[in-house]
């Protein structure tokens, strides 16, 4: 061999190393380094489990005060985000989004294949060259194997790695190798020079997933804070129903003493026996009024154990509910900056964000569909290099008239896949190829309409943030009205509240003194239970016009002490 051969078998050689090593460092032993691992193999064949072991509910016991589930607003609330199984169902989401991602990292997995295969085939000779060889039937067995490796890089480059192995082994005269063992050595890469070029393209799947991701987190703030607001509705509810029924206790309380007072009186022949119905009525209402009241709280707080899973406890569902929270009338609170408000709920609504998440998303398309209308020109290249082994049969060629094959002038030489090798990795059979790949769309419609999809998707969705953001404006106005409405109307039945009750004290003291009758007492006190279940319902209606500001502006979450995650 000359040193010019020499020196470049060296450089090859040099060069297909340095060229497979980079290829292998940068990407399969990152993304395969998990399979040789026996985590691998369980991950791989062990069978997915399919039973979904629930949790059951948690911190509950912490809440439970002398027999009596004791819940402010706010603990309430810890034990929603904790139990809820609509709060959980909408956590899966992001789960989905994640496992989204993932999925997109998929293009650039490596996929390793191998193969073997052994074949025995018996040829009757047909020729004079078989026959001359000595061998009427010719029979071959061929054991080829194939090992390959093969990757999509980001940047768009492709690349195949392949080795190649054979046996044949044949009772052939005609062959100096026998068993003919070949070994070969591949690589070829394939390198997209204008459509599919780049790193950042081919990430866009896995971008256009991140940008999923964030939008179903915006989408699921947004579930929650109509979830949460639900369930603090229901608080409010069991509150209202709480207090209604110590309204309706307090009426028939004064019933009954005006019935006894007319019973007493009735007695002593103070008031006409027609004067007695009246009183009695009164008092039957009222009893009516306690039982609705108490059937009423009941389903509240069956709805209360539902939003909280105490309903899935066995010890803790028939425990009775104390709720700590007052609907006492608030103090002069300022009036509120409807425009601040405004801009509070254009900064932090999660589905305001979401909807602009959906540009970055299309912008993303858009880039997409700018790629799928690009003429496809890819740079190939290969390299391969090969050795030959085997038990070798010097011999001289024979032929004289009449007779072909040839003579051995000796004992074979032993050989073996060994040699085979050596001569692949001295690489001194080797093979260079490369080549350019040029697809040219001549008229592309289904990129085309893509192209006009994507735009047409990105000013539909343009226009839907405009939507949101008019929606956010009249939602947090809206709601603002309504608290300034309902904070005027808290006053103003506080006010009625004590006037019926100075009725009623009037009232009383004139039937005392004789100068009216039992009827304008029993009208005085229909009309304070009225008033003072205005009181109720305008200051829970006050409380749930807050919440509901707090809702419209997206601060719900931050002010009851919830944190996403």
């Amino acid at each position: 061999m000359s040193s010019r051969t020499f020196l470049g078998s060296i450089r090859s050689s040099l060069l297909f190393s340095l060229l497979f090593s980079m290829l292998i460092t940068r990407s399969a032993f990152g993304q395969l380094a998990s399979f040789p691992k026996p985590a691998y193999f369980r991950e791989t064949f062990a069978s997915p489990v399919t039973k979904v072991e629930l949790e059951p509910p948690a911190r509950l016991d912490d809440y439970v005060v002398d027999g009596k589930l004791e819940l402010s607003l706010r603990s309430y609330l810890e034990l929603v985000m904790a139990n809820n199984t609509d709060i959980a169902i909408q956590r899966l989401t992001v789960d989905l989004a994640q496992n989204a991602i993932t999925r997109a990292f998929a293009a650039f997995d490596p996929l390793a294949t191998a193969s073997f295969s052994s074949t025995e085939q018996r040829t009757p000779s047909g020729d004079q060259l078989t026959s001359g060889a000595g061998a009427s039937t010719l029979v071959e067995v061929m054991q080829p194997a194939l090992f390959e490796y093969a990757q999509t890089l980001p940047t768009g480059l492709q690349y195949n790695v392949q080795f190649a192995a054979s046996k044949l082994a044949t009772n052939s005269g005609f062959y100096y190798y026998n068993p003919t063992l070949t070994s070969s050595l591949q690589l070829n890469i394939s390198q997209p020079l204008i459509k599919n070029r780049g790193t950042y393209i081919n990430r866009v799947p896995i971008l256009v997933a991140s940008s999923n991701l964030r939008k179903t987190e915006y989408d699921l703030k947004t579930s929650l804070l109509q979830l949460v607001s639900n369930a603090e509705n229901a608080y409010w509810d069991a509150v209202l129903a709480r207090e209604n029924l110590r309204v309706a206790e307090s009426a028939r309380d004064l019933a009954d003493q005006a019935l006894k007072r007319a019973q007493r009186e009735l007695e002593l022949g103070a008031l006409s026996p027609l004067d007695i119905y009246n009183p009695e009525q009164q008092y039957a209402t009222s009893k009516i009024g306690v039982s609705q009241a108490q059937y009423s709280l009941k389903q509240t707080e069956d709805a209360l154990r539902r939003q909280m899973g105490a309903d899935l406890d066995a010890k803790i569902r028939t425990l009775p509910i104390v709720l700590t929270e007052t609907v006492g009338p608030e103090a002069d609170a300022p009036p509120i900056d409807a425009e601040k408000e405004v801009r509070k709920g254009l900064a932090a609504r999660p589905d305001l964000k979401s909807a602009l998440q959906n540009l970055d998303t299309d912008d993303l398309g858009i880039k997409l569909a700018k790629n799928e209308l690009l003429p496809d020109l890819e740079l190939t290249g290969g390299y391969s290099t090969q050795g030959l082994g085997g038990n070798f049969y010097p011999s001289i060629s024979n032929l004289p008239s009449g007779s072909t094959g040839v003579v051995p002038t000796g004992p074979p030489i032993p050989g073996g896949f060994g040699d085979a090798l050596s001569q692949m990795f001295g690489f001194g059979y080797p093979m260079y190829s490369f080549g350019l790949t040029l697809t040219l769309p001549i008229k592309n419609h289904r990129a085309s309409a893509d192209m006009a999809d994507a735009l047409v998707t990105k000013k539909r969705d343009t226009l839907n943030v405009r939507t949101v953001r008019q929606q956010v404006r009249l939602d947090v106005l809206t709601a603002v009205s309504q608290v300034e409405s309902s904070k005027d109307a808290m006053k103003l039945s506080v006010v009625a509240q004590d006037f019926s009750r100075k009725y009623m004290e009037a009232e009383q003291k004139k039937y005392e003194l004789g100068n009216s009758t039992i009827f304008f007492v029993l009208q005085a006190q229909g009309a304070l239970a009225t008033a003072e279940s205005s009181v109720v319902q305008n200051s829970v209606g006050y409380r749930r016009n807050l919440m509901n500001l707090l809702l419209r502006t997206g601060d719900l979450l931050e002010a009851r002490g919830i944190t996403v995650q």
